[in-house]
């Protein structure tokens, strides 16, 4: 009787789980359907926190403030190289981009505007959520295929992904990034087109990835576990 008991007296571990846009991150999700994680609020406890962008993970790992991020194919490399994370480990697939008959995200331009191919962004505004992004990353690479790099040929700006429908209909900038559920918005669909998307810059690519650190994952592996197997449940009822 004594030893559950004693047990039970721990406190659940706080795991907190990184994301940037609703429904595109996981993170957004899974407190949705709390009813079917088992575990919660016994052996672990969920917060999910939200970023602007994958780079902002990085200081927020490095100083003990989350344990889960989903980090990009981008920033991964910079965690581990710059950050010297070097602990850090992949511990689940987020979601790929670019896999044929599903969405991939957009770039988009004023639908009648004077943007009508890459080219004809030089001299404009680019817009970003995050320098060091996989949004970051993807742009310069369309761009520069087209012979166009930052600060020579165009500025590039950051701002909010939900914001990204009133920056272009504003005028802030020439170029901007959508992500669901923003890129479904019918008043954006209305005045914008894409004028490329992930897809064409690196056809199927591993977007997001969940990683956490080994000196967490050893210290909470019981934990972990319950908390990836109410995941796993969550996910597959979605």
């Amino acid at each position: 009787v004594l030893g559950p008991a004693t047990g039970s007296s721990a406190e659940p571990v706080k795991i907190r789980l990184a994301w940037i846009a609703p429904i595109s991150n996981w993170g957004s999700l899974l407190l949705e359907k709390k009813e079917l994680a088992k575990h919660l609020g016994q052996s672990y406890q969920l917060e999910p926190v939200r970023y602007a962008g994958t780079p902002q993970m990085i200081t927020a790992l490095a100083n003990g403030e989350l344990e889960v991020a989903n980090l990009a194919f981008s920033t991964l490399p910079i965690a581990i190289q710059n950050a010297n994370l070097d602990d850090l480990r992949v511990i689940a697939d987020e979601f790929q981009d670019g896999v044929p008959g599903y969405y991939s995200q957009e770039y988009m331009v004023l639908a009648d505007g004077p943007i009508k191919k890459v080219e004809d962004l030089k001299g404009k505004v680019v817009a970003i959520n995050a320098a060091g992004s996989a949004v970051d990353v993807a742009t310069r690479t369309m761009l520069r295929r087209h012979g166009l790099e930052d600060k020579r040929d165009y500025v590039m700006i950051e701002a909010p992904l939900p914001a990204m429908r009133a920056v272009l209909a504003e005028k802030k900038a020439d170029l901007v990034p959508t992500v669901p559920p923003f890129a479904f918005d019918p008043a954006l669909r209305k005045i914008a087109s894409p004028l490329f998307t992930n897809r064409d810059v690196g056809g199927v690519m591993q977007l997001l990835i969940w990683c956490a650190r080994q000196s967490f994952i050893d210290k909470n592996r019981a934990a972990m576990l319950d908390f990836m197997e109410d995941s796993v449940r969550i996910t597959s009822w979605f």
